[in-house]
């Protein structure tokens, strides 16, 4: 029986639960706090939400009461049926029951025939699918309330919403929860400050990210070794303003079909804006001189700053933010190095998030959007070349229908951190659209001008989302080779000091970060300090190590692993970062 009932759950997938969830969290707010106001429920990434509009805010005592309704009516086994009302009946329907928002939702979005689905007496406008009853959905949790205004919109309604998540297991729910926990030990916004890594500050503004020297250290070491794997793959690099005239903006069809732009800002009689992308000036460094088909492909990359205003109700430590240095790159190319170009991009994406320890991959190609410039046969052809790639590089990839930008089609590569959670960093896009917008031409070998193809990629996506995920993938415990402080010595006594500022001199020189804890403090003290802000190795030094010329070496998280020989020690450190090393094997 208890394998019908699994093969009976499995036979639904897993968003469909969720929003039936969903449905059962509104069924059980309506039955706890008649009068609610309903707004949107849908399920989302690991869970589902459920809009409302209510005066009083709800609690964790209110929470603790709607999940045991929940579990209430699940246990009732209700049917869920499906029910077609006329686009008018649906509107009386709802209003009867009160739900403003509703009657304003059907609207604004119902056919002549509104899809309703219905639970004992809960009933909502939906267009499901849904689990047959509610008794299927068993084991969930409600998690969380934040605010959130009605369909975005700021001027709106303030709703409160629900958050809850929901699985087809009991054993899938624990394991959820328990990686729930661990998230948020590792959460970046608690570690980073702690770390003194970077903070915020409402007196600067929201979303805008204040790098401290530990962290910008860090940032630096990426920074450098970005360049370096440029360098090796043919790349120039370009430095550009984070301003410029409207006018380029509306050219490259950011003004028409981007909507994150800040206000434009006026001098001298003349508009300009803040750069949402760095594209519009690479592609003027290659109007400043007529090209060759001899010179393509040309690869230009920047650690370009850019604005972007998103909502504040979005904003999200480093992994949301209104300013961010992006690692961007253009490659203008002919079309018959089109695919190669592509190929190279991948590899060299892959291969730089392999060193930075993330090895599980979910790949996307992404196609036409809704609204997008340039022709559909243009799309055709780039999305072609892009699945192209893929395939040659015999990478399994998923079709992402619709999630394309504006100006051409993509690939994503989604990165998998140690709990398993999928983040987006590295973006390949194909551009025909800019190309023509701009009048951007080569001279072919025929004498004749052409248009080049353009790749825009980002590799890391963003330094302050990269970083964040960093810090949530390793908790804090960066490899050596990428530590903020990489190793701090020890004193144990002021007759120390001498020898331990003088090793931390011979560290410096070799470009190894490192710091001295000379406080009058207990060795354990410090110890216990120093595992706090998780440094990846610590020198003790004390008589003995001074009169041998050595050091006592302890490991984070691993503990005390004897004296070396300070040459022996400095030459494992100079390894451990020309190697990349991900864990320190001494």
């Amino acid at each position: 029986m208890q394998k019908k009932n699994k093969d009976k759950n499995r036979a639904f997938s897993l968003d469909t639960l969720r929003h039936s969830a969903s449905h059962l969290l509104a069924h059980a707010v309506l039955d706890l706090f008649p009068g609610t106001q309903t707004g949107i429920g849908p399920a989302v990434e690991d869970g589902f939400y459920y809009d409302f509009l209510r005066e009083e805010p709800f609690t964790s005592d209110d929470l603790e009461s709607i999940e045991k309704r929940m579990k209430d009516i699940s246990a009732q086994d209700t049917p869920i049926e499906k029910i077609i009302f006329s686009k008018q009946e649906a509107i009386e329907k709802f209003r009867q029951l009160g739900q403003d928002l509703k009657v304003k939702l059907i609207q604004e979005k119902g056919e002549e025939e509104v899809s309703c689905f219905q639970q004992g007496d809960f009933i909502d406008f939906c267009l499901g699918p849904h689990v047959p009853s509610t008794g299927l959905v068993k084991h969930f949790k409600l998690l969380s309330v934040s605010g959130a205004y009605w369909k975005g919109d700021e001027s709106g309604p303030q709703l409160q919403r629900i958050y809850g998540t929901a699985f087809f297991t009991k054993q899938e729910l624990a394991d959820h929860l328990k990686m729930l926990e661990e998230a948020k030990k590792r959460d970046h916004r608690k570690l980073g400050p702690e770390m003194d890594l970077f903070s915020t500050d409402e007196k600067l503004g929201g979303g805008l990210i204040l790098w401290h020297p530990k962290g910008a250290a860090a940032r630096a070491v990426i920074e450098d070794f970005w360049r370096k794997e440029h360098f090796k793959e043919g790349y120039d690099l370009i430095y550009s303003p984070h301003i410029a005239k409207l006018k380029v903006w509306e050219t490259s069809g950011h003004t028409e079909f981007y909507d994150a732009l800040y206000p434009s800002l006026i001098s001298d009689n003349v508009e300009y804006q803040l750069k949402p992308m760095n594209c519009p000036f690479h592609i003027m460094v290659y109007q400043s001189s007529q090209r060759s088909y001899r010179e393509l492909p040309l690869r230009w990359a920047e650690l370009g700053t850019v604005y972007r205003y998103e909502r504040g109700g979005v904003l999200h430590g480093l992994l949301r933010v209104r300013g961010f240095t992006q690692d961007d790159a253009h490659i203008f190319c002919r079309s018959d190095q089109l695919e190669e170009e592509i190929r190279r991009t991948i590899s060299m994406a892959l291969r730089v998030l392999r060193t930075f320890g993330f090895e599980d991959f979910d790949v996307y190609l992404s196609t036409r959007p809704e609204k997008f410039s340039g022709s559909k046969g243009d799309w055709d052809q780039a999305t072609e070349a892009l699945k192209k790639a893929l395939e040659a590089e015999k990478i399994n990839f998923s079709v992402d229908e619709g999630e394309g930008v504006f100006y051409g089609p993509k690939i994503d590569i989604k990165i998998k951190d140690a709990l398993k959670r999928s983040w987006q960093c590295t973006t390949i896009q194909l551009d025909f659209n800019l190309s023509e917008k701009f009048d951007l031409s080569y001279v072919g070998e025929d004498g004749e001008f052409h248009r080049p193809f353009m790749i825009h990629r980002a590799l890391l996506g963003s330094l302050e989302r990269f970083f964040g995920i960093l810090i949530e993938h390793y908790n804090g415990n960066f490899p050596f080779w990428l530590a903020p402080v990489q190793t701090l010595i020890i004193p144990i006594a002021d007759r120390h000091h001498d020898y331990a500022f003088g090793l931390k001199k011979e560290l410096r020189e070799k470009e190894i970060r490192t710091e001295i804890d000379a406080r009058r403090e207990k060795m354990g003290y410090k110890i216990r300090d120093a595992e706090k802000n998780k440094v990846p190795l610590i020198l003790v030094v004390g008589d003995r190590e001074v009169e041998s010329e050595t050091v006592s070496v302890r490991i984070h998280t691993q503990g005390d692993k004897g004296a070396f020989n300070f040459k022996e020690i400095l030459a494992k450190m100079l390894k451990l970062i020309k190697n990349k090393d991900l864990e320190i094997n001494l």
